[in-house]
């Protein structure tokens, strides 16, 4: 079935394009990876994640704390953008979560694999919200995707916001098993027509997980998006973000294609575990382990 957007935009992606600009890219971040303005920049745009099997009511109620007493450690500092866990860890960290301006990410729908029942995924999307969740991250059906049906994806997302409401809605494309450049940018638009606040790389249990091409590509159909509908969608490079470097290298993508109005929590989000003390630690000049300190399970 042919969705409206298929011929609305331009889904063709000039590989040489963005080779080069992702190679200016590398160049500027080298540039700025030490700039102590951008590394707290971009730790203000955080998703403080934990995502891991063994995570228990302990683990949500520490990263709650952690969050919650940063200020008083780092006065200087800007807090995380959101702390982002499983469904069942929503309600601790709901409970023990003081600071201000500080978002509840959860997963949804099924994650990682999404291989589950429709119905399954939007009562999951429903039961995170009344637990406290002020934002979802959901994966796209991928198997369908990859077969070219559309329409069940598009659909399902459709649906999946319809439930949210007002609360932001981060779609996980998993580039790092989409085969093709053109097929990342079909995958942008799609989710961004059927609804999406935020389109994010991957779920970081696949390989590869954020690279800068994939990166680069969707924050050019966000600009074709934007240019087309009015409508701002925010981006999320997620999984293996894990240096100072990194991190500076994707916020030079949003901000060489994007500009500065979308480096901003509101439309800019790391989704990581690890960077949090790694940027802290270049900030300050020396090792921090504020966040990781005796979390139990490894990040």
């Amino acid at each position: 079935m042919e969705l409206s957007f298929e011929n609305k935009f331009n889904i063709e992606v000039d590989k040489l394009e963005v080779e080069k600009g992702v190679n200016k890219c590398k160049d500027t971040a080298k540039a700025l990876k030490n700039d102590i303005d951008v590394l707290k920049k971009c730790f203000s745009m955080i998703d403080l994640t934990t995502l891991n099997a063994t995570d228990g009511y302990e683990r949500g109620k520490l990263f709650a704390d952690r969050v919650s007493n940063f200020p008083n450690h780092y006065p200087g500092m800007p807090n995380v953008a959101a702390i982002c866990v499983y469904p069942s860890l929503v309600a601790a960290v709901k409970e023990n979560l003081s600071a201000t301006n500080v978002k509840i990410a959860s997963v949804a729908a099924g994650f990682p694999a999404s291989q589950t029942f429709l119905e399954i995924k939007l009562s999951e999307c429903e039961m995170a919200l009344e637990q406290g969740a002020d934002e979802l991250d959901v994966v796209i059906s991928l198997g369908s995707f990859l077969e070219g049906d559309y329409f069940t994806v598009f659909s399902e997302l459709q649906q999946i916001k319809e439930v949210a409401e007002d609360a932001k809605v981060k779609v996980i494309l998993e580039t790092g098993a989409i085969p093709s450049f053109n097929e990342i940018k079909l995958a942008s638009f799609l989710a961004m027509e059927a609804g999406a606040d935020f389109i994010k790389t991957s779920t970081g249990k696949l390989e590869p997980a954020a690279t800068p091409e994939a990166v680069y590509i969707m924050c050019q159909a966000i600009k074709e998006f934007y240019d087309k509908t009015g409508r701002k969608v925010g981006m999320k490079p997620a999984g293996g973000v894990s240096s100072s470097y990194d991190a500076v290298l994707f916020y030079t993508i949003a901000e060489q294609i994007l500009g500065q109005e979308w480096l901003y929590p509101g439309l800019f989000r790391f989704g990581t575990s690890r960077l949090a003390d790694v940027l802290l630690s270049d900030i300050l000049g020396t090792e921090v382990k504020f966040f990781s300190h005796s979390s139990g399970a490894k990040y």
